[in-house]
C-alpha cells in the first residue's frame, strides 16, 4: 500500500493532469484490500491507512468494507479502532464513523450481529421500499370534524407497522427470487454460502450445483438443501449439521385500489403484512371502509381484515403477510354512525350487519362517568327530514343502527335528589343524605352536634319552593334541644345554618401603645389584665414606667347634648415593674386602649455629627437639653485654619424636621413614621420638580450663618442641637455654579467684585425662556435669597465663594393666544364704530 501511493504521488506531480488518476487508483486499492480479505479473516482493512481521505470513497466502497468487517466479527466501532490502530487520523476516523451510520440509516448497510458462533448476519432490504421509513404526508392535516374512528391509526408517525427484519426466519416463509439464503455446514465439514436466489427461482451450491427453492417454505427449502448435501458426501446427520436462514430480503409489489387515500403499486418488504401496505398508502379514505378490507390472491378474496378488530380488541389475526402481486382492496362503506357526546372516543363509526348500537357504545369506548346513560337520543334520516327518536337502555342490545343516525349521550343533571346541608357552628358542615322522616335534630346529629360557640338562639332553614324560589323558615335551637319545641322534618335540598356567636359580633379586641417593645391591637380575651397585655406586648421598653398607666374605656351613656360630655372613661393603673403579681384587680373590656409612659426624666442618648475644617472631627453626644451649635464646635476644637465659617452647612434628618418620637425604640415603626409622614408631604406637591427644588425634601439642609452663631454663641441664631444633626464646615470656596435657564450651565470661578449679572454672563447669558426676576442664590451654608425689584429694576442678591446661581423657566402662558388677542381687537374696533356711527346721528 505504502509503495502504490508513493507510485501515485510521483505520477501527479510529473503529471499534474492526472490528479483525477490518484483518486481512482487509491480507491481501487482499497477495494482490493477489502475483497482480498478473507470471512475468517479479522485483518478486514489494508495495514496502513494514514493516506486514506474518508470523504473520497463512495457510499458502495463503504458498503462493502462494512460487510466485510461483519463478517470477520467486527462491530461497527470495532471498524473504526482498527482503522484509527492502522494510520488513520482521529478526524477521518470520526468522519468513517458517520458515514458508517449515514450508510446504515439509509437502509444499504448491513446490521452488526455479535453471534459469531452461527455465523449469520442481520438481514438488508434488497432494494428500495415505497411507503416505509418515510414521513407520513397526512400527519400535519387537521382532523375532520366529526374525525373518522380509526382514520388517526394510519397517519401516525410513531406507528409505522414496519416489519422487523431481525426475527428469526419464519418457518412459513415463502422463498422466492431476489431473496438470500444464508448456508451454514458445521461439524466434520465447514462452509458457510450466502446464496441468492435467481429470478427463475434457483440457487447454486458450490460442487453441489442448481437447486431450485422458488415458491417453498424455509423448511422445505432447508429440508432440500441437506438431502442434495447428503447426497453428495456431507455426512448429514453423522457429525455434520446444516443450519439454513433467511438473509437478505426480496421485496414484493403489492396493488391497492379502491377507497384509499394513495391508490397504486407498492415495493414492499416481502415480510410485509397488510397493515404495512395500508400505512404506506396511507389508510382508507373518508368513504372506505376500515372494517371489509379484502386481500385478492390469485384473483380470489382470501381474507377481510377488519381494522377495528385491532382497534378494540388487538387482535391481528387476518393481518396476514403479503405475497407478490397481491391486491388489497378498499370498498366503501356501507353504514356509517355518528356517536357524541359523553362518550370517551366521539367519532364517526361504521357498523356491519347484525350489529348494534351496544356494539358502537364499545367501539367509542363506553360512557364517560357523568354520562346519562337511561336514554340515547338519535337523531335519523326519514325520507326528506330528520326526526329524534329515544332510545331507552333495555333497547341497547336491540336497535340495530341506520344509515346517518347521529347519536348523542346527554349528561347527568345537577341536581341531587335526596340531599340537605348544613352549615355554621357544627363539627361536621357538609351535605348529608336525606333519608325518609329526616328531622332538624337528627341531621344535627349526623353532623357530631353543635360547637360549643353556637348561638342557641335563631337558626334559619333556607327551603325551596315547588315553584324553584326560596324561603327562609326559623327555629329556636335552645327550644329544640330542650325539647320545648315540636321537631322540624326536612325536605329536599334544605340549607340549615346554624350561627356562631363570633359571627355576629365584632371581633373583640384590646390595644397597647407607648413604652412597651411591640404595641399593637391582640385579641381579647376574659378577665385580661393590665399585665397580662403588657406581658402579650413583649413586656417594657427601655425606660417604660409602670407607673400611671391610662385605660382608655369605651362609653354609651354620652350625652349628645352636652359639649363637655364625655367621649372616653380613663382610669390610671400602676403595675408591678417585675409583672409577677396584681397590684389591683383590674380587668379589661373588650376595646380598651391602654398607653404606657415613659419614667419622667428618662432619655436617650442623642449624637451629632461634625466633620470638615475642625481640629476635632467625628460624633458628639448632646450632654445637656439646651447644647447649641457653637458648644458643638467647641468641644470638637474650634475651626481649622482653611476653614470657610461662611460656608458652614447643617444638615438635619426628616426625623427632627417632621416631628417624630424619637423616644420611640422599635425601629422598624420609626422607619414607617418616617416614610408616612414624608408621604404625606411628597403628596401635596403635584409636580415632581417642585419636590426636586424643595430644599427640604431635596437635602434636609438648614440656612445657618455660622459665623455670626460663633461670634455670637448663644444667641437666637445659634440653634439648639438635636438628634442625628450633622454640621460640616468645608474649605475655602473659589468656585460660583450657575445653573438654569442659561444658554451653558457651568462653575464659574469667583472674583471679588463680580457682580449677578456677570456670573451669568460668564454661563453665556440668560436663555429665551429665562424668568429674571425669580433668579435666586443657594449660599454655601444653605440660606436662599431671592432677586427682588424696585420700580422697573431687578436687584439681585449679592453672590459669596461657593453659592449656586439658579435662574427659573417662564411659566407656560395661561392668558389668551394670538387667535383671542385678534378677535378682542376686531369687536373693540366693531363697538367703536358703531359709536362713532350713533354719535353723528345726533351732529
Amino acid at each position: 500500500m505504502r509503495q502504490a501511493n508513493s507510485i501515485i504521488r510521483s505520477l501527479c506531480c510529473d503529471f499534474p493532469h492526472m490528479k483525477y488518476l490518484k483518486f481512482i487508483l487509491l480507491s481501487a486499492i482499497i477495494i482490493i484490500f477489502c475483497l482480498s480479505t478473507k470471512p475468517v479473516s479479522a485483518q478486514s482493512l489494508p495495514q496502513n491507512l494514514s493516506s486514506v481521505n474518508v470523504s473520497n470513497l463512495s457510499d458502495a466502497q463503504i458498503q462493502q468494507m462494512v460487510q466485510q468487517a461483519h463478517a470477520a466479527g467486527l462491530s461497527d466501532s470495532q471498524i473504526v479502532q482498527q482503522a484509527e490502530d492502522k494510520g488513520m487520523s482521529t478526524d477521518q476516523g470520526q468522519l468513517l464513523q458517520k458515514r458508517i451510520e449515514a450508510s446504515r440509516s439509509s437502509g444499504t448497510s448491513a446490521q452488526t450481529d455479535s453471534d459469531t458462533t452461527t455465523q449469520s448476519q442481520s438481514r438488508v432490504l434488497n432494494y428500495k421500499s415505497t411507503g416505509l421509513n418515510k414521513q407520513n404526508q397526512y400527519s400535519n392535516q387537521a382532523d375532520t370534524t366529526p374525525k373518522i374512528f380509526g382514520a388517526d391509526l394510519f397517519r401516525n408517525n410513531n406507528l409505522t407497522f414496519e416489519p422487523n427484519l431481525n426475527l428469526a426466519t419464519p418457518v412459513n416463509y415463502i422463498v422466492g427470487p431476489n431473496d438470500q439464503l444464508n448456508v451454514n455446514v458445521y461439524g466434520n465439514s465447514l462452509a458457510n454460502w450466502k446464496l441468492n436466489v435467481s429470478p427463475e427461482g434457483n440457487i447454486n451450491i458450490p460442487g453441489i450445483g442448481i437447486v431450485n427453492v422458488a415458491g417453498k417454505t424455509i423448511e422445505q427449502a432447508t429440508a432440500l438443501i441437506k438431502s442434495k448435501l447428503a447426497a453428495n458426501n456431507y455426512a448429514v446427520g453423522h457429525g455434520t449439521n446444516v443450519q439454513v436462514s433467511l438473509g437478505n430480503i426480496r421485496s414484493i409489489k403489492v396493488i391497492l385500489v379502491g377507497e384509499v387515500q394513495k391508490p397504486g403499486s407498492y415495493t414492499l418488504p416481502s415480510l410485509a403484512t397488510v397493515f404495512n401496505a395500508l400505512y404506506a398508502a396511507g389508510g382508507p379514505n373518508k368513504n372506505g371502509s376500515f372494517r371489509q378490507i379484502e386481500v385478492i390472491r390469485d384473483n380470489r378474496i382470501i381474507r377481510r381484515l377488519d381494522v377495528y378488530d385491532f382497534l378494540v380488541k388487538g387482535e391481528q389475526k387476518d393481518n396476514i403477510g403479503l405475497q407478490d402481486q397481491d391486491i388489497i382492496r378498499i370498498p366503501t362503506y356501507r353504514v356509517r354512525v355518528q356517536m357524541t357526546g359523553e362518550v370517551k372516543t366521539p367519532a364517526l363509526f361504521e357498523v356491519l350487519p347484525g350489529e348494534t348500537i351496544q356494539d358502537v357504545i364499545g367501539f367509542a369506548g363506553g360512557f364517560t362517568d357523568q354520562a346519562y346513560t337511561a336514554l340515547i337520543k338519535v337523531s335519523q334520516i326519514s325520507d326528506q327530514q330528520r326526526r329524534i327518536t329515544d332510545i331507552p337502555e333495555a333497547d341497547y342490545k336491540n336497535y340495530v343502527p341506520l344509515r346517518g343516525d347521529i347519536y348523542t349521550v346527554d349528561h347527568i343533571l345537577n341536581r341531587f335528589e335526596n340531599r340537605v346541608t348544613i352549615n355554621g357552628a357544627v363539627f361536621r358542615p357538609g351535605q348529608y343524605e336525606l333519608q325518609k322522616g329526616l328531622t332538624l335534630m337528627q341531621l344535627i346529629q349526623k353532623a357530631a352536634g353543635i360547637k360549643e360557640d353556637a348561638f342557641t338562639g335563631l337558626g334559619t332553614i333556607t327551603r325551596l319552593n315547588p315553584d324553584n324560589t326560596t324561603a327562609i323558615l326559623s327555629f329556636n335551637l335552645k327550644d329544640l334541644i330542650n325539647k320545648t319545641a315540636a321537631d322540624i322534618p326536612l325536605q329536599r335540598e334544605d340549607v340549615i345554618n346554624i350561627s356562631s356567636i363570633f359571627d355576629l359580633r365584632d371581633k373583640y379586641t384590646v390595644t397597647i401603645k407607648g413604652a412597651i417593645r411591640k404595641g399593637g391591637t391582640f385579641a381579647y380575651a376574659d378577665s385580661i389584665s393590665v399585665e397580662d397585655l403588657i406581658i402579650k406586648a413583649g413586656g417594657f421598653a427601655e425606660g417604660g414606667s409602670p407607673k400611671r398607666i391610662e385605660v382608655a374605656r369605651r362609653v354609651n351613656d354620652s350625652d349628645p347634648n352636652s359639649k363637655s360630655s364625655s367621649v372616653a372613661q380613663v382610669f390610671q393603673v400602676d403595675v408591678n415593674a417585675q409583672l409577677d403579681k396584681e397590684l389591683v384587680n383590674f380587668r379589661l373590656k373588650p376595646y380598651d386602649i391602654v398607653s404606657v409612659y415613659s419614667l419622667p426624666g428618662y432619655e436617650m442618648q442623642r449624637t451629632v455629627k461634625i466633620d470638615g475644617e475642625v481640629l476635632y472631627p467625628g460624633y458628639y453626644v448632646i450632654k445637656n437639653k439646651n447644647e447649641k451649635i457653637s458648644d458643638i464646635v467647641a468641644r470638637a476644637g474650634g475651626l481649622s485654619a482653611s476653614a470657610d465659617v461662611d460656608g458652614g452647612t447643617l444638615k438635619r434628618s426628616n426625623t427632627a424636621i417632621l416631628g417624630v418620637d424619637k423616644n420611640k425604640t422599635d425601629t422598624t415603626e420609626l422607619a414607617r413614621e418616617r416614610t408616612a409622614r414624608l408621604a404625606r408631604l411628597q403628596k401635596s406637591y403635584k409636580d415632581t420638580t417642585k419636590i426636586a427644588e424643595d430644599t427640604t425634601l431635596r437635602n434636609n439642609f438648614v440656612g445657618i450663618d455660622l459665623k455670626k452663631i460663633l461670634e455670637k454663641p448663644g444667641s437666637n441664631i445659634d440653634l439648639l442641637v438635636e438628634d442625628g444633626d450633622e454640621i460640616r464646615i468645608p474649605k475655602q470656596q473659589q468656585i460660583v455654579r450657575v445653573n438654569g435657564e442659561v444658554l451653558y450651565p457651568s462653575a464659574v470661578v469667583f472674583e471679588n467684585g463680580k457682580s449677578f449679572t456677570d456670573y451669568v454672563s460668564n454661563a453665556g447669558g440668560f436663555s429665551p425662556e429665562a424668568l429674571k426676576r425669580g433668579a435666586y442664590i443657594v449660599y454655601a451654608n444653605g440660606t436662599v435669597k431671592g432677586t427682588t425689584k424696585f420700580l422697573f429694576w431687578n436687584t439681585h442678591p449679592k453672590v459669596k465663594p461657593g453659592s449656586e446661581i439658579y435662574v427659573p423657566k417662564k411659566p407656560e402662558p395661561k392668558g389668551d393666544t394670538t387667535g383671542k388677542i385678534i378677535g378682542y381687537t376686531t369687536a373693540l374696533a366693531s363697538l367703536g364704530a358703531i359709536i362713532l356711527g350713533v354719535l353723528s346721528l345726533y351732529k
